[in-house]
């Protein structure tokens, strides 16, 4: 009986505050998450009249309708009209503009490589004093499937309003240096081409670096360079608006993401900080990337930031942010504010909130609360939430594409709000109905500290492992864990209700942004990982959650069910109205994605998808899941969906062997492939041998990245390719066979047999194979 009388005493004292102050509490903690999450959006956009210093959306929303008027690929005759209009502009602002016409690479990995022939725009902003150079950075193509009003002309936008806001005011003492791209979205070649090849950047410096993967939401500095601790110092000093997380900065690191930041940093030279804005990412890469999509708040929000963030680095000395420093910083937005120290004091709050839940055990045990046994047993079974909920919330994901199929191919609704609702609904469900299941017989002290224990455990392994992240778990555990103790340590009902609220408190600000900011970032299709977060928030507040639980002697088991079942009809509620809010349509419509592949050596010609399962209008198309006969660019996996298609009248590119000349241990071939189609975005050439390797390899007057060369195979693929025809020379041992065969491919599926225009509610989806038609043919070298 001891353990019984152990369990009610802890009762007894969790409920010394009242259910009316319980209530009270936690609808300040409500409150207090809805600020959180409110303090994160955008600004109202400044009109086209605002001062000319300060920076307006309606001005660079003018240069968004420009710059995606249309979609303007890498190499295409719209792509030049923007490169034209950028260089009248940047001019006109009184910056030494040029246009830097080169080729750049980029290293897919061994045997496969991927160049371009870009036009990148640089301008210079000179300054009175210079430490360094401070790089402005965003790309200016678009991809083919999309005029990427979002993605990125309100990145250059942003930029042109940014150098006009910064050429009112006296002149800046370092350089600004706007870089934007060319072929970004075809394989980061632009910007390798400026960071190997153009003179300004061979000195390095600062970037700045500004995209989109989404219409909407505020823009997230999402990634920095390694030693960030005086760059973020910087943005957290001069940004208005600074959302940004280096929580966030870990989980990018660790995924295979890649901007045109990315090879800056790969260049060493470089330091700087990436931005985004993430949300509405349903249109990402679509047709629907157009100017009256995007969200002004957004690109008012990113422009406040570039301009501020500008104008604090030009004034700064440069040669020491231009190194990495010597530690990275932790930081995260609080109530629109940047909380942020040392990366030195990881290690040390870690240990120190596992010491204050040990501490916590020992207090709980000692005053009868909750003996170690019954506390570590709540520790184990504190588990289950933790995996449950976010399992839960990806089987409602599952659940929605059962209902609406044709969600399967998104990351993301049009419309997700309501749906993000109801995972918070389903996860805060699961995890009140294990506390009430378990909290007669276990005790809600044995609960509430082994939700502790975890947060603490989870901090450890974070600072182990991906340091920026410690805080999501270390600061609940930590005061969780200070206001168990002295809530334990007096019978103040208001001192405990107070610890108890400021405890909370602190989860809500540091756990609820990243919610906010997480669903987005990763989209319903992979809700467990935000749902995780949210659930760690859920789990450190049941201290303040229990003052609202009805006691079990006061009405027994049903009564406290009542509380997780009210969050379960929250959950269906919201699903429910976002299934009726979220309808496909001609304005929102589902994405179709579907290939057409003509072999010209077999004169056979396929229908595929990478659709899973193929969508009802691509299933008319795609019959089944099979592997090509042959390998085509972007359809390569196995398991594609492809059905027989008619043979269309196209051509393959032409293919002249120049020179075939002996060299050190076999042959250096020289050919030119000109593409026989009009509108051809790309060439790939799968180089083949049969008893050598292919050691080296020039195309465009570019040599091939090393790591793709030294194999029996060598696949190129060169976006943009010169009107007159692409000329290669390869380089391969032994006296075998050479075979190349050349797949040039293009946009665009009207007019070829059998293809039927989608309805209107249908649209290309959002990939680089969208609507795209190759065709192959081989030729042998000898």
């Amino acid at each position: 009986m001891p353990a019984q009388r152990s369990t009610r005493s802890g009762r007894r004292r969790l409920h010394t505050a009242g259910r009316p102050a319980g209530l009270l509490a936690v609808a300040l903690l409500l409150g207090l998450s809805a600020w959180s999450v409110v303090a994160l959006q955008p600004p109202d956009p400044q009109p086209i009249g605002a001062p000319a210093a300060e920076f307006s959306a309606a001005r660079a929303f003018e240069h968004v309708q420009q710059i995606a008027a249309e979609t303007h690929v890498a190499g295409s005759a719209e792509n030049d009209r923007v490169v034209d209009g950028l260089v009248t502009t940047l001019t006109d602002l009184g910056l030494d503009t040029r246009v830097q016409n080169a080729v750049g690479t980029w290293q897919s990995g061994a045997g496969a490589a991927e160049m371009a022939r870009v036009r990148n725009v640089v301008g210079v902003l000179g300054g009175s004093d210079p430490t360094g150079r401070l790089f402005l950075m965003a790309h200016h193509d678009s991809v083919e499937t999309g005029p990427g009003a979002a993605d990125d002309a309100a990145g250059v936008s942003a930029l042109l309003e940014t150098v006009r806001a910064l050429s009112q005011g006296p002149q800046l003492r370092n350089d600004v240096v706007v870089v934007l791209t060319d072929a970004e979205e075809a394989c980061l070649c632009g910007a390798e081409a400026f960071a190997t090849s153009h003179p300004l950047a061979s000195s390095g410096g600062v970037v700045l670096n500004f995209e989109a993967r989404g219409t909407s939401g505020p823009p997230i500095m999402f990634e920095t360079s390694l030693g960030n601790a005086d760059l973020a110092g910087a943005f957290a000093a001069a940004a208005p608006h600074p959302v940004a997380s280096s929580f966030a900065v870990e989980v990018y690191r660790a995924l295979p993401n890649d901007t045109d930041f990315s090879v800056l940093l790969g260049d060493g030279d470089f330091t700087g900080l990436n931005t985004a804005f993430i949300d509405g990412a349903a249109a990402y890469h679509t047709p629907q990337d157009v100017p009256e999509r995007l969200d002004r708040g957004s690109l008012q929000a990113m422009g406040d930031n570039a301009l501020a963030v500008a104008r604090e680095l030009a004034g700064r000395d440069l040669a020491a942010l231009g190194q990495p420093g010597d530690q990275d910083a932790t930081y995260f937005p609080v109530l629109g504010e940047l909380v942020r120290y040392p990366g030195s004091l990881v290690w040390p709050l870690a240990i120190a909130s596992l010491v204050a839940v040990g501490v916590l055990v020992l207090v709980v045990s000692r005053q009868g609360l909750s003996s170690l046994r019954r506390t570590a047993a709540g520790s184990g079974l504190a588990v289950l939430p933790l995996v449950l909920a976010p399992l839960a919330v990806q089987g409602m994901w599952s659940v929605l594409v059962a209902i609406r199929p044709d969600y399967a191919g998104v990351l993301d609704p049009w419309r997700p709000g309501w749906f993000r609702l109801a995972a918070i609904g389903v996860l805060t469900a699961v995890v009140l109905l294990w506390y009430a299941v378990l909290r007669r017989r276990m005790g809600s002290t044995a609960l509430a500290v082994g939700g502790l224990v975890w947060l603490a455990v989870l901090a450890v392994v974070l600072a182990a492992f991906a340091p920026g992240g410690s805080y999501l778990a270390a600061w609940p555990a930590l005061t969780g864990a200070l206001a168990g103790i002295v809530a334990g340590a007096t019978s103040a009902r208001m001192v405990r209700l107070v610890v108890g609220l400021l405890a909370g408190a602190v989860a809500v600000v540091v756990l609820a942004p990243t919610v906010a900011l997480f669903f987005p970032a990763l989209g319903l299709a992979t809700a467990a990982a935000p749902a995780f977060v949210a659930t760690m928030l859920v789990v450190a507040l049941l201290p303040v959650l229990e003052l609202v639980f009805p006691d079990p002697d006061e009405g027994g088991r049903l009564s406290a069910a009542a509380v997780p079942a009210l969050a379960v009809v929250l959950a269906v509620g919201c699903a429910a109205i976002g299934l009726n809010v979220d309808r496909f349509d001609a304005d929102h419509p589902v994405p179709s994605q579907l290939v057409y592949a003509l072999d010209r050596d077999t004169g056979q010609a396929w229908w595929a998808s990478t659709e899973d399962p193929p969508g009802e209008y691509t299933a008319r198309y795609v019959d089944g899941r099979e592997a090509l006969p042959a390998d085509f660019p972007y359809l390569w996996r196995a398991d594609v969906a492809t059905g027989p298609a008619e043979v269309a009248d196209l051509p393959a590119p032409a293919v002249e062997v120049i020179s075939d000349r002996p060299a050190a241990g076999g042959r250096e071939i020289t050919f030119r492939v000109t593409p026989q189609r009009d509108d051809v975005r790309f060439v790939l050439l799968d180089v083949r041998t049969d008893d050598g390797t292919v050691t080296a390899a020039r195309v465009a007057g570019r040599a091939v990245p090393e790591v793709a060369l030294g194999e029996d195979r060598l696949w190129l693929t060169f976006h943009a390719p010169p009107a007159g025809g692409l000329q290669a020379t390869v380089t391969v041992t032994g006296d075998g066979p050479v075979d190349l065969r050349v797949i040039d491919g293009s946009d665009g599926l009207d007019g070829l047999p059998g293809f039927e225009p989608r309805p209107a509610d249908i649209d290309a989806a959002g990939t680089h194979s969208s609507d795209l038609v190759v065709v192959s043919a081989t030729t042998s070298l000898d």
